[in-house]
């Protein structure tokens, strides 16, 4: 390891490496699957630490990774061996009522900005569980619960500021190195390290949300309901179909707790008083629990957080329909899921505002009308291949429906071609001429890496 004296002198964080007792905490990400040692874990306190810890990394030849909520499935947020610029100390949230936006920190997770946003009545489309990092879901799109009225994470953006690998400091926006904004909706960490990001806010005076719960064996004909009650509600309507293991709450009946049930989850921004109007067509179906009321957005975001520490492993698919077979397939495949876990396996409807950007940014195919995604947690490394299995499996039994793009936020490291489908290769191609410009060494590697490449010039 090269000697560590000359970033101390400069860096007013806090190092972390293997020797100190810190270390294992400092390094613990989301996912327990990634074993990852890096030789220095650099907690930057402000820019400059940033732009310190970059130098130092480079002068001796280390690896680096960004870090801020640590949610990255394939182990993004961790080097083997080189530099982690954890960012988790620049959180700060900062809300301007009048003007409707919010600055925030790259080291900040939803639940800081959610919470912050909450007294004012408003909120930005965010991850569907608070502890997820601002940055990482944004730069990668930012799939969450208001999209399909408020758009993507990533469609929210107006401005970003970045230290890039040569260290100099830029701002992104629609007026500043435009061709970097674009790249950031939705190219991930492939550019620089996301100091600070500005957002757009939504009005969210009311929230709240119905589930709607049945035994697996019941889920198909649930399913099929949801299907056709998604494709007419209003845009404030979120959610997903979701098989998982019923929890042990008070709603849920003692034979349905530990079991692999069918949930029906819809969101609302609105009051719970129109919610029995609206998913009165599931609750013919006669679900077992049924849940209706009003809660705080900022709650509501928590409500799903699982701890860290449970190994994971995700994919997902992009439909282009869910004819009933596909929905027979995809209630089929949930078998395979390993229960009881916190795993899931989600259809998650889009359209609206997610479909209504489709045009402007990187991320390809976003009128798809379905996701289908595997989300799979569990505890014993024995399970390892049984969880991966079920989640390629679901993909190949929804193949024949499948637009062969995805949403990259939700998969791990499944091969260039799948980061290629993400984007479409025109899309790809001008990515990789920006990377060109702002990352020609290829730094930033470990986010669904965009390889860098100059355009060919013409004869």
């Amino acid at each position: 390891m090269t000697n560590l004296d000359s970033l101390r002198a400069a860096f007013s964080g806090t190092l972390h490496t293997p020797q100190d007792q810190s270390y294992e905490d400092a390094r613990a990400v989301f996912n327990s699957t990634i074993e990852t040692r890096p030789a220095v874990i650099a907690q930057c306190d402000h820019t400059a630490d940033v732009q310190e810890a970059l130098a130092f990394a480079q002068r001796a030849g280390l690896p680096v990774a960004v870090r801020s909520g640590g949610h990255s499935v394939a182990g993004a947020s961790l080097v083997q061996d080189g530099l982690v610029l954890d960012m988790r100390r620049m959180n700060a949230v900062s809300i301007s009522p009048d003007a409707r936006s919010a600055v925030v920190g790259g080291g900040a997770t939803w639940s800081a900005f959610d919470q912050a946003a909450q007294p004012f009545g408003a909120a930005t489309t965010g991850g569907r569980v608070s502890t997820t990092g601002v940055a990482g879901l944004t730069l990668g799109g930012g799939s969450g619960w208001i999209e399909r009225k408020c758009g993507l994470s990533c469609d929210n953006l107006l401005a970003v500021d970045l230290v890039l690998a040569d260290g100099r400091t830029v701002t992104a926006s629609e007026t500043e190195n435009t061709d970097l904004f674009w790249a950031l909706h939705g190219g991930g960490g492939n550019f620089g390290v996301a100091t600070s990001f500005t957002f757009q806010l939504h009005p969210l005076p009311d929230f709240s949300f119905a589930l709607l719960l049945w035994p697996a064996e019941e889920g198909e004909a649930a399913v099929r309901a949801y299907r056709d009650f998604a494709g007419t509600a209003p845009e404030e309507v979120g959610g997903g179909a979701i098989y998982l293991t019923a929890p042990p709450e008070e709603f849920v009946p003692a034979e349905l707790v530990g079991r692999l049930c069918c949930g029906v989850l819809v969101t609302y921004m609105g009051k719970a008083e129109d919610l029995p109007g609206l998913v009165a067509p599931l609750a013919a179906l006669e679900p077992r629990a049924l849940v209706v009321t009003d809660i705080p957005y900022a709650h509501f975001q928590s409500m799903l957080d699982d701890p860290p520490g449970f190994r994971n492993y995700w994919s997902a698919e992009y439909l282009r329909s869910l004819p009933d077979e596909a929905v027979r397939a995809f209630c089929a495949a949930s078998e395979l899921m390993i229960t009881p876990s916190p795993s899931q396996q989600g259809m998650i409807p889009w359209g609206g505002a997610v479909a209504r950007g489709a045009a402007d940014w990187p991320m390809a195919n976003r009128d798809t009308p379905w996701v289908a995604h595997p989300l799979g947690l569990w505890e014993n490394p024995a399970d390892d291949q049984r969880a991966r299995d079920w989640a390629h499996g679901l993909r190949d039994v929804l193949a024949p429906w499948s637009t062969g793009a995805v949403y990259l936020n939700f998969i791990g490291d499944e091969g260039a071609d799948r980061v290629v489908a993400g984007y479409g290769r025109e899309n790809y191609d001008r990515l990789a001429a920006i990377k060109a410009e702002y990352d020609p060494g290829n730094l930033f590697n470990l986010w669904h890496n965009i390889v860098p490449r100059k355009p060919a010039v013409s004869a």
